[in-house]
């Protein structure tokens, strides 16, 4: 049974009996009765003679814009208010966790407030930070890009108060919750009862089941506060042992309709819309405001036909759609840059950062979208004037924007530098596309994944040369959609059933080397035994780190692995029930210990060099070396490296202590914030901690020195670019380093000998040797390119040309256009073909090149002015020459 069934079957029995599900105990008290919407039928509360259920779609619309309700409240005040009120009623305020939720497994981004109590919170297995408390959650979301600006009030951020309670179900008090955020409303701001119409609703999710209470005035959804009371197991429901409050409501909702501002915009941004109103000299018309109380109806999530939606609009003020479209869309891009440069501000001073995977990619593309609407306009923008007053309007509530500020400029002018040269380098690939008869949406978001070339960029292109393209009012939806889920580096974990064993006991912390144990029984794991011990100080595969080698009763053991507590030996099956004696081997210990605290005291100083937004994406620590992955926009430069190898060694000078301790994950979180997670989600409630003084704090289970001074030196042996936003440093640490020194000193004596030098003089027999080579280089192009001006010089349109280089065969071929612009000219060589025109040539080059790709086994493609192309059959391209000569001489 789907969840969307298990919902209508509660709503039936919700409609029966609401006295069961609601507090109606608390909304008759108040006043309110039960009733149903004249128009879609669903039960609501209220007072007076309400007939509608007061959702846009049944009211007509906003009817607040220009006519507030309630005490004046700024969106700042707004949480001020309601934090200080909800405090009388023993709710703990506590400040918002990241918006890369780096404690899950399953999200990159924090979508609501319950993200940050999700799953573990949720399932009763970790406390939570209070109980009952408030929080103001900022919250990122991707799925409503295209309605930003449009509809009036979807952001890619926003904050969400949450009020939020975990209790057993018999202190879990839904009456009190619900008249506690009722009144606030009522009594703090002073919306009257009869401005408010409650709908009965049935919500799901994450595997839980419950119903909820959304609060609506004048149109506008204000919160919903949802009673978490069901686990759903296959086809039913069974009530929670933890009964969970969940209550979200936006911050910019209240300050709205106590404001009635034409948009949330203007509430939640109103220095920021000041300076880009000004900047580009746009005003509201007429035309716009009479849109404004409709606007609301064109949320690309609900309505089916985007298109019917402005034109029953445009019907409804007396307007065009193409008309409506004109006023609109300017305006609907101001606020979308204001709203992108907003949720920029806060996920890079979280330690996310633009790039082409996960919720980098995200966040990419709404830069580029902003930079896009800028272009388009030609408005004139400083987008770092833009996050600077987010950051000093917000500062009151989240001062750490402010202090993040100048890395953020340093992140956003880094991309801002990559999207210009995305744009010129797609050229060809722009070209291409605009050759098509049409455009379809699948061209439109591949070429925008593969290329970078965004939507607004391709329709710009597009107008220029009086064409259409097909662009769906959810396309953004559709591209980001799947690169909102976290990357992380998995270890192949193994498959066996340890059900029948209990979880056993780990003494690889307490730095034993040698103990005694009993067999608990074997198991075979790809056809290898794996020995399972009541007690081990083998540690095993985890955390990036390699396992411990050693023997028991005098056998190998060159593997152990940990599955579900229970942690396994791969060596010689023992009888169940012996007694052995373990021994682990000291140096490969010692080596993995050094490397992993190397590991956490490089990135603290990679930190400290490279800037605050660097977190670690991935690691992994061998015995003879280490790497560890981390977010960083570029290459670190040889400086940038060698300053964080010599802070790094500075640490290890310092003999810092390295302090193991276990805490519940609430004191760990309180204590030491959220860059405990540098390794992504730990389960459970009891985390360890590894803290090297001020250096770096982190959630880690690995085996560590006591003292940094026992890592001994530490050598960076190199850097490069995982991926789009992912540097990998890698490095060597302790007995390590000499190790690689004579490992390096062996190949530079070697070096000499082969070029006979010394070692003294090694740097300038080797500076002397390039540049002759270098020079040799230069004289075989010279000759080559002599050599087919004379194979060319009868204006033959086809030349054949032995083992050249693709760079040499393009040099060719434009210089003969260059010289010659109604000529054109295609070049063969083993494996590789390259046809040019000029711009005066009518000649079709795209046949033969493909032609000749084709019978090297391979393919061409390109513009009709420039076609490349080949194939892995490179003793066909004297033939595919002859052939080709004959076709383009008739």
């Amino acid at each position: 049974m789907t969840l969307k069934k298990l919902k209508e079957g509660l709503k039936k029995k919700t409609n029966k009996a609401p006295e069961k599900y609601y507090p109606v105990k608390v909304l008759e008290e108040k006043g309110f009765t039960r009733r149903r919407c004249s128009n879609c039928e669903n039960h609501f509360w209220a007072t007076g003679n309400r007939e509608n259920c007061g959702e846009p779609e049944c009211s007509g619309g906003y009817s607040f814009i220009e006519n507030p309700v309630g005490k004046r409240m700024g969106y700042i005040e707004t949480w001020e208010d309601f934090s200080k009120y909800m405090s009388k009623r023993g709710y703990e305020p506590i400040k918002r966790y990241p918006v890369v939720s780096r404690w899950r497994k399953d999200s990159y981004w924090t979508n609501a407030s319950i993200y940050d109590f999700q799953p573990y919170v949720v399932s009763g297995e970790v406390e939570p930070p209070a109980n009952p408390l408030v929080v103001p959650q900022m919250c990122v979301r991707f799925n409503s890009i295209d309605s930003v600006g449009i509809s009036g009030r979807h952001n890619t951020s926003f904050v969400m108060i949450g009020q939020h309670a975990f209790k057993k179900p018999s202190e879990f008090d839904q009456d009190k919750y619900f008249e506690d955020y009722l009144t606030w409303f009522t009594d703090s701001v002073k919306i009257p009862k009869g401005e408010l119409a409650i709908h009965e609703d049935q919500w799901g999710g994450g595997g839980n089941l419950g119903v909820s209470m959304e609060i609506f005035s004048r149109g506008l959804e204000l919160g919903n506060q949802v009673y978490m009371n069901y686990e759903v197991t296959g086809n039913k429901y069974k009530e929670l042992k933890t009964k969970v409050l969940d209550m979200g409501m936006g911050q910019d909702r209240p300050a709205w309709l106590t404001q009635g501002k034409h948009t949330i915009y203007q509430v939640t941004y109103p220095e920021v819309c000041d300076y880009l109103f000004k900047q580009t000299g746009t005003k509201e018309s007429e035309l716009y405001r009479k849109y404004l109380p409709y606007s609301g109806i064109l949320n690309v999530d609900e309505i089916q036909d985007m298109e019917k939606g402005w034109k029953r609009i445009a019907k409804n003020i007396g307007s065009s759609k193409e008309e409506l479209k004109k006023e609109v869309m300017p305006i609907a891009a101001l606020y979308s840059i204001a709203d992108h440069m907003h949720t920029l501000l806060f996920a890079i001073t979280d330690g996310a950062i633009p790039s082409n995977t996960s919720g980098g990619h995200n966040l990419r593309t709404i830069y580029r979208r902003a930079h896009d609407f800028i272009d388009h306009y030609g408005w004139s923008i400083d987008l770092d004037k833009v996050m600077e007053k987010h950051a000093d309007y917000l500062k009151p509530e989240f001062p750490e924007v402010t202090q993040h500020l100048e890395e953020v400029h340093q992140v956003l002018e880094h991309e801002k530098k990559k999207y210009r040269k995305t744009i010129k380098k797609s050229r060809s690939h722009i070209e291409k596309l605009m050759d098509k008869d049409k455009v379809t949406v699948e061209d439109v978001v591949e070429i925008y994944d593969t290329q970078g070339v965004s939507p607004e960029l391709l329709r710009r292109e597009a107008e220029k040369r009086g064409k259409e393209i097909e662009i769906p009012p959810d396309l953004y939806a559709k591209i980001t959609l799947k690169h909102s889920k976290p990357t992380e580096e998995k270890e192949d974990e193994p498959e066996a059933d340890v059900s029948k064993y209990p979880k056993t006991k780990e003494m690889f912390h307490e730095d034993k080397y040698q103990f005694k144990s009993k067999v608990l029984g074997n198991i075979k794991i790809n056809g290898e035994n794996y020995v399972v011990l009541e007690e081990t100080a083998f540690y095993p595969e985890a955390g990036g780190q390699e396992p411990d080698h050693g023997t028991l009763n005098g056998e190998k053991v060159d593997d152990v692995q940990k599955i579900k507590g229970v942690i396994l030996h791969r060596t010689k099956k023992i009888p169940k029930g012996k007694r052995i004696e373990g021994k682990i081997d000291r140096e490969r210990r010692t080596d993995l210990t050094r490397h992993h605290t190397a590991t956490h005291i490089i990135n603290g100083a990679a930190r400290r060099v490279l800037g605050d937004h660097v977190w670690q994406e991935g690691a992994k620590k061998y015995s003879e070396r280490a790497r560890l992955d981390l977010t960083h926009f570029e290459l670190p430069s040889k400086e940038e490296l060698m300053e964080i190898e010599e802070k790094a060694n500075q640490a290890v000078r310092e003999n810092i202590p390295v302090v193991k301790e276990t805490m519940t994950k609430k004191e760990a979180e309180k204590k030491h914030g959220f860059r405990i997670y540098q390794g992504g989600h730990v389960p459970g409630n009891n985390i360890r901690i590894i803290k090297i003084d001020e250096w770096d704090t982190e959630a880690c289970g690995g085996t560590h020195c006591n003292r940094t001074g026992e890592v001994g030196p530490i050598k960076i042996i190199g850097a490069s670019k995982k991926q789009d936003g992912v540097i990998r440093v890698e490095y060597v640490a302790g007995d390590a380093v000499r190790k690689l020194l004579n490992e390096k000193m062996k190949k530079l004596e070697e070096t000499a000998r082969i070029i006979r030098s010394s070692e003294e003089k090694l740097i300038s027999k080797a500076q002397k040797m390039q540049q002759e080579w270098k020079e040799q280089r230069k004289q075989i192009e010279s000759l080559r390119k002599k050599i087919a001006r004379g194979t060319t010089q009868k204006n033959e349109p086809i030349m054949y040309m032995e083992k050249a280089t693709m760079e040499l065969m393009n040099k060719v071929a434009d210089e003969k256009i260059k010289e010659e612009p109604t000529s054109h000219i295609v070049i063969i060589t083993e494996g590789s073909v390259v046809g040019k025109k000029g711009p005066k040539s009518k000649a079709n080059i795209e046949k033969p090149v493909k032609k000749a790709a084709q019978m090297m086994g391979g393919s061409a493609g390109g513009t009709k002015h420039d076609v490349k192309g080949g194939g892995p059959k490179k003793k066909e391209a004297k033939k595919a020459y002859e052939e080709l000569k004959k076709m383009m001489n008739e």
